[in-house]
């Protein structure tokens, strides 16, 4: 496989993120409703929609195992919005899972620079 390029790890973090967006337009549906709550479950499937094609186009472009270490960034973005959004409360043992789940991406995105095909 070609080498990994930081580029291409913004583009699928991209993918990630409106993945994350789904949840929040969930969060937001489940507060509502009546037609509120219709029309933000419908965003959320679409928002899902949207992500599963541009999924598809990152794995792709790249290593399945690099592409799914990549997704559990999810939740380092999802903490984000728990945060400015929601005003939730971030505690240590959130900081440090979150750490260590990119301290591991960390680990396979390097791993695969530089490699070869064989």
């Amino acid at each position: 496989m070609r080498n990994v390029k930081m580029r291409d790890i913004f583009r699928l973090q991209a993918v990630v993120v409106l993945y994350t967006f789904a949840a929040v337009i969930g969060k937001f549906a489940a507060q509502q409703t009546g037609t509120a709550f219709f029309l933000l479950y419908g965003a959320e499937i679409g928002v899902l929609g949207l992500y599963a094609i541009f999924w598809q186009q990152m794995i792709k472009r790249f290593e399945l195992s690099v592409a799914y270490a990549n997704r559990a960034a999810a939740l380092l973005w999802s903490l984000i919005w728990a945060v400015f959004i929601f005003g939730e409360r971030v505690t240590f043992q959130k900081l440090f899972g979150v750490a260590l789940v990119i301290a591991g991406t960390f680990v396979i995105n390097g791993g695969k620079e530089g490699a070869s095909d064989a």
